[in-house]
C-alpha cells in the first residue's frame, strides 16, 4: 500500500489529494454519536504498562493510564517532546461513556504492535473532552472544515504538527484494513504508516497544508467575529425559529428529525427546542405548540429512553419511537429535562409528569450525588461487556424476579410494561416501556392512575432490587461546574413546581459546594473537581464560558425558588466577572475561553445549541433575567449587544439557536413592558 501511495506522489498526486483519498478510504465512525464504555473490572495483577496519564484526575484519562501507548496529557511537556524529536502528534479526544472510544482502545491502543508504531513515530496526547471542551471544539471544527469535510463524532482522532496545527483526522478506525460495503476500509495501522512516511518524506508540503487547515479552522471559529449585516431584533427571528422547529416535528411520536427520511435514525430529546416551544405556547396561547411538547414528553416518558425502574433519562433513542435508547445517562440531559417536565407539570398538573420528576430526582440523589453535595457527570451505557445489560431483561430473569408475586398481579405488571410480547432489544432482551399511557390502562381497570401505580409499585421494586445485584455501569465521578449549574437549575425549578423543599435544599447544597470549592481565592471559577490516584480531590482547570453561564442560570433559578438575596448577588458577581474575562467588547457576545486562557491556534464563540444550549445564548438570557430582577440597565445593554452579535446566525439557522430565540423573546417582552410602564 505504501509503495502505491508514493507511486501516486511521484506521478504528481498532491499531498492534499492523497489525504482526501485517504479520508474516502477510511470511513468515519458509523455511529459517531453512540457513547458508553464497559465498566472496568478490578485489576488482578500489576499493570504491565503505566504512561503519563497516571497522575490525572479525569476518570477517562485514568482508564488509559495502563495502555502500552505512551500517552501524555495535553500540555507543554508533550509539545516540547514533539518539537525536540521532530515528530507528529497523534491527538485522541474522547470521554468516559464513549462506546466507540473504548472499542478503539481495545482494538488499537491496547495492541502492542500498534502501540509500538505510535510510540516510535508519534507523540501521543489523550484529552477528556468534558474537561477540555476548548480543545475538542477547535479540532472538531478542523475535522469538519478540512477538505473534503467530515461529520463529527468521538473518538476524535487528529494528526497535528509539533505546533498543534491540524493535518488530517477522523473518528474511529479499525486496527487493520478490511472490506466493507462501501469498499476498502483502511485500518489505523495503515493510516499511521501513511502519515509517518508522508511526514518523513514530504515535511514541507505537510507543514504548508497544516497552515492552510489552521487558517480554515480559524475562519470557521471566528465566523461571528467577522461581522454580519445588522439584523433587526424583532419577533420575526423568534417566529422563524419556531417555524423551523415545527417543520422537523414528528407528529406521531414527538421529538424532531427529518420528515423526508420518515424520522429514521437517532432521536435526541433536545430540551432547548422544547423549552422554546413551551414558552412560546404560553406567550401566544398557542395550543399547537402545547400539543407538540405534550406529544414529545408523553412518548419519552413511556419509552425505553426513560428508565422505568430507576428513573432518569438515557442520552438518546436509537430509533424513532423512543423505545431503544443508547443507555448512558448524562447529568446534563436529566438536569434540562427536569426543567422541561417541571414547567409542563406546572401548566397541566399531569400525574405522569409529577411521577417522572419525582423518580428522576430520586435517581439523581441516589446515584449521581457526591457526598460533598455536588453532582457526578455520567453513568456508562455498558455493563458485563454488553451495551445496556444493566437495564434490560430476559424472560427468564423477569419470571425469576416476580416468582413470589401474585400471578394475576405479575401478569398485569408485564402487560402494563410491555413484557408480555416479543423482545424489543437485540432479539432476546426486553426494555421496559409503557406501550399505552398509564392513565389509559388505569381507566380500563376502573382505577385512577395513582391507584394503578400503587398496585404496581411493589413489583417495580422487586425488579429494581434484582437489578441492583448486577454489575453496575461505570460512574464518571468528576464534578463539572457547568453541568452542576444545570442540575442546580433543574432541582430548583422542579422543587418549586412540586412544592418539594428537599429538592430545593439539594440545589442549595450543590450551589454552596460549587461556590466554595470550585472557585479560586480571587473568585474565578474552575472547571472540574476530582482526585488523582492516591491524592485528595481538588478543583482544577480554568473555567469556560459555559461554566459561568450555566452556574449563573442555576443561581437565578435558586433565587426564583427561595427569594434569598444571596443567590442574586452571587449571580451578579459571577456575571460581572464573566463579562470582564470573556466579552468581545468590539463585536459583542462572548468568547468560549477567557482572555488569559491557554492560547490555542484558534479562539471561537459558541453559537449553536446541541444536546446542551449554547453558552452565549444562556449568557444572553441570564443578562435579561438580571435586568428584570435588578433593574440595572447595564445588563440590558450587554444583552442587546449579545443579541446583535448573534442575530446573523439566528436568522440563517433559526432552529439551531432555540435558546437564543427564547432569550430574545424574553428581552423583547421585558423591553415592551418597561416602555409601557413609562407611558403616562
Amino acid at each position: 500500500m505504501l509503495r502505491t501511495t508514493w507511486r501516486w506522489l511521484r506521478r504528481g498526486l498532491t499531498l492534499a489529494m492523497l489525504l482526501i483519498l485517504l479520508v474516502r478510504l477510511v470511513p468515519a465512525d458509523p455511529h459517531p454519536a453512540w457513547t458508553g464504555t464497559p465498566a472496568p473490572g478490578a485489576e488482578e495483577n500489576k499493570p504491565r504498562h503505566t504512561n503519563h496519564l497516571g497522575r490525572e484526575s479525569s476518570p477517562y484519562l485514568l482508564q488509559h493510564a495502563h495502555n502500552p501507548v505512551a500517552w501524555y496529557p495535553w500540555g507543554e511537556e508533550a509539545f516540547a517532546k514533539a518539537k525536540k524529536e521532530g515528530k507528529l502528534i497523534f491527538l485522541s479526544i474522547g470521554y468516559s461513556s464513549c462506546h466507540w472510544c473504548h472499542v478503539m482502545e481495545r482494538e488499537s491502543f491496547e495492541n502492542e504492535e500498534i502501540a509500538k508504531i505510535l510510540n516510535q513515530h508519534f507523540v501521543c496526547i489523550k484529552v477528556d473532552r468534558e474537561e477540555r471542551p476548548d480543545i475538542d471544539n477547535v479540532y472538531m471544527t478542523a475535522l469538519q472544515v478540512i477538505p473534503p469535510g467530515q461529520g463529527g463524532g468521538w473518538p476524535l482522532s487528529m494528526f497535528l504538527t509539533p505546533e498543534g496545527k491540524p493535518i488530517f483526522g477522523g473518528t474511529y478506525w479499525p486496527p487493520e484494513d478490511k472490506e466493507s460495503r462501501g469498499g476498502k476500509m483502511r485500518g489505523f495501522k495503515s493510516v499511521l504508516n501513511v502519515l509517518h512516511e508522508a511526514w518523513t518524506k514530504q515535511r514541507k508540503p505537510i507543514e504548508e497544508l497544516a497552515d492552510k487547515n489552521a487558517d480554515r479552522t480559524r475562519r470557521a471559529l471566528a465566523g461571528l467575529a467577522l461581522g454580519t449585516a445588522l439584523v433587526p431584533l424583532s419577533r420575526d427571528l423568534i417566529k422563524a425559529a419556531v417555524d423551523e422547529i415545527k417543520g422537523s416535528f414528528d407528529p406521531e411520536y414527538g421529538g424532531f428529525g427529518s420528515p423526508a427520511r420518515n424520522f429514521r435514525g437517532p432521536k435526541f430529546p433536545t430540551p432547548p427546542r422544547l423549552a422554546l416551544l413551551q414558552h412560546e405556547a404560553q406567550r401566544q396561547k398557542a395550543k399547537e405548540l402545547d400539543d407538540m411538547v405534550a406529544v414529545t414528553l408523553d412518548h419519552m416518558a413511556r419509552g425505553g429512553i426513560y428508565d422505568q425502574l430507576g428513573g432518569g433519562f438515557h442520552r438518546y433513542s436509537t430509533e424513532r419511537t423512543w423505545t431503544v435508547p443508547h443507555f448512558e445517562k448524562m447529568l446534563y440531559d436529566n438536569a434540562q429535562l427536569c426543567e422541561v417536565y417541571a414547567e409542563a407539570y406546572q401548566v397541566t398538573k399531569k400525574p405522569q409528569y409529577r411521577r417522572i420528576l419525582e423518580q428522576t430526582i430520586a435517581f439523581i440523589a441516589r446515584e449521581m450525588t457526591a457526598p460533598e453535595g455536588g453532582f457526578y457527570s455520567a453513568l456508562d451505557a455498558d455493563a458485563q461487556g454488553e451495551e445496556g445489560r444493566f437495564y434490560v431483561w430476559t424472560k427468564k430473569e423477569i419470571d425469576a424476579a416476580l416468582a413470589d408475586a401474585d400471578k394475576s398481579l405479575a401478569a398485569l405488571f408485564q402487560r402494563v410494561y410491555g413484557l408480555d410480547g416479543e423482545p424489543n432489544f437485540e432479539s432476546h432482551y426486553h426494555i421496559l416501556t409503557l406501550p399505552r399511557p398509564l392513565a389509559e390502562q388505569a381507566r380500563d381497570l376502573k382505577l385512577t392512575e395513582e391507584q394503578l401505580g400503587s398496585r404496581l409499585a411493589p413489583l417495580r421494586e422487586k425488579l429494581f432490587q434484582a437489578r441492583t445485584k448486577r454489575q453496575r455501569p461505570f460512574l464518571d465521578t468528576k464534578i463539572l461546574t457547568a453541568w452542576n449549574g444545570q442540575m442546580i437549575a433543574g432541582l430548583a425549578v422542579a422543587g418549586q413546581a412540586l412544592g418539594d423543599k428537599k429538592s430545593i435544599a439539594r440545589a442549595i447544597r450543590a450551589a454552596e459546594f460549587v461556590l466554595k470549592t470550585l472557585r479560586t481565592d480571587k473568585g474565578r471559577l474552575l472547571r472540574t473537581y476530582g482526585a488523582a490516584p492516591g491524592q485528595k480531590a481538588e478543583a482544577r482547570l480554568n473555567a469556560y464560558l459555559d461554566d459561568y453561564a450555566f452556574l449563573v442560570h442555576g443561581l437565578l433559578c435558586l433565587h426564583d425558588a427561595t427569594q434569598e438575596k444571596r443567590w442574586l448577588e452571587e449571580a451578579k458577581r459571577l456575571t460581572d466577572l464573566m463579562v470582564q474575562l470573556y466579552a468581545d467588547e468590539k463585536r459583542g457576545g462572548f468568547f468560549y475561553t477567557s482572555n488569559d486562557h491557554e492560547t490555542l491556534f484558534a479562539r471561537g464563540k459558541e453559537q449553536y445549541d446541541g444536546a446542551q444550549p449554547s453558552s452565549n445564548s444562556v449568557a444572553a438570557r441570564n443578562l435579561v433575567r438580571l435586568w428584570q430582577k435588578s433593574g440595572e440597565q447595564r445588563y440590558a445593554q450587554l444583552a442587546e449587544k449579545t443579541f446583535q452579535a448573534l442575530a446573523g446566525p439566528l436568522k440563517e439557522n433559526p432552529g439551531n439557536l432555540a435558546t437564543l430565540a427564547d432569550a430574545l423573546a424574553l428581552y423583547l417582552d421585558e423591553k415592551a413592558a418597561k416602555k409601557s410602564s413609562r407611558v403616562p
